[in-house]
């Protein structure tokens, strides 16, 4: 199974195109939209969401809500570009109109400036735009709608917000309850906490990060390997959530914090009970030699604070060469929220690869037989 995304910020369009999905898969278009309005929404949110309204259009490999085992491609129409288009287009346009020159510390302006062989940054932060992982968001629904005919689900909170932490611990179950928090935070005082600094950060045109927390839960065991390092689950998985915009660091289950603790505070001790192994613990987040053991897959991300400042930070204007502050494009204060929805989105695309090539299968009927002889 394979994504390819394309598309600019205000461009015309966002596309995706998956291969790989099986035919007989049954899809729900209301939960791909409603996944899409989740990455829209959150505390802390800028104006840009407010002018698009997400909404996934099927181009092919879907015929009477099924799939047809051929590629499935799909776009997302950014409803912006009718003002942007004189400059955007295509085709010949005005490239003057809103250039960008003041390089913005954090951003990938300056750095794709120089690799591109670019003057105007509006060339490079386009493309690098989190606005692209609206198709991640999709194909991970879709993603998720596969796993989802295994009785395998994935679900995600925030953890913390710019210091504000939630310490507790939550049953699976419970996770589901976060997105009807304006934070996804399942603590409401510690939400409120956030949410007053969010506003604080506001004032002073600052921003702020987070942690998230994203489980996969009722994944058999084995999927993943360790005979080889490129086919290990947590490295695919790490890597697929750093691939994310903004995300600085990943853990799995206890991650850094094993390093301070001895091993007997850190590892699973394994039990067997009417023929089936278990563990009372779950410190390895599921993931055992590079592979699913059968418990809840435990990962987290850390986001840094959005790079684009609305007071602006010290930099120096690319074409001149002289020091100035950086320029301010539109953005948000917080996109935790959203965070949770993309790495939500992006974990269960990478478990379905995960499955699917261990699987195979044309159908879904396949699949589900196949998955079903697992123990």
């Amino acid at each position: 199974m394979k994504l390819t995304t394309a598309g600019e910020s205000h461009g015309k369009t966002l596309v995706g195109i998956i291969e790989g999905l099986p035919s007989n898969l049954q899809l729900d278009f209301s939960k791909i939209n409603e996944d899409l309005a989740l990455r829209q929404s959150g505390y802390g949110r800028g104006g840009r969401q407010k002018i698009e309204k997400d909404r996934i259009e099927v181009l092919s490999g879907v015929r009477n809500l099924l799939t047809l085992g051929s590629p499935l491609a799909f776009m997302i129409v950014n409803a912006d570009y009718k003002n942007w288009e004189n400059c955007m287009s295509a085709e010949s346009c005005d490239v003057t109109q809103r250039t960008l020159t003041k390089v913005r510390p954090g951003h990938a302006d300056l750095t794709g400036l120089l690799k591109f062989a670019q003057t105007d940054a509006r060339n490079i932060l386009e493309r690098a735009s989190a606005r692209e992982t609206a198709v991640r968001v999709a194909a991970g629904s879709i993603a998720k709608q596969y796993l989802s005919a295994l009785g395998v689900q994935v679900s995600g909170y925030v953890k913390s917000v710019c210091g504000v932490s939630d310490g507790a611990e939550y049953s699976f179950e419970q996770l589901a309850e976060a997105k009807k928090h304006p934070l996804f935070m399942l603590d409401e005082g510690k939400e409120e906490q956030a949410m007053k600094l969010i506003d604080a950060l506001k004032e002073r045109g600052d921003t702020a990060g987070g942690v998230v927390e994203i489980r996969i839960h009722g994944l058999k065991s084995g999927f993943g390997s360790c005979m080889t390092y490129g086919e290990k689950l947590d490295a695919r998985l790490a890597g697929a959530l750093m691939g994310v915009q903004a995300i600085k660091g990943v853990e799995v289950g206890l991650g850094f914090a094993a390093a301070d603790l001895p091993g007997s505070r850190v590892h699973d001790e394994i039990y067997k009970k009417d023929g089936a192994f278990f563990r009372h613990t779950n410190n390895a987040g599921g993931i055992e030699g590079g592979m699913s053991n059968g418990e809840d897959i435990i990962v987290r991300a850390a986001m840094k604070p959005i790079p684009t400042l609305m007071r602006g930070l010290n930099t120096v204007d690319f074409v001149s060469g002289e020091p100035c502050r950086a320029a301010g494009e539109r953005s948000d204060v917080a996109a935790i929220c959203a965070c949770e929805i993309i790495l939500e989105s992006v974990a269960a695309f990478t478990v379905a690869q995960v499955v699917s090539e261990r699987l195979g299968g044309d159908n879904m009927a396949q699949v589900i037989k196949r998955y079903s002889e697992l123990y």
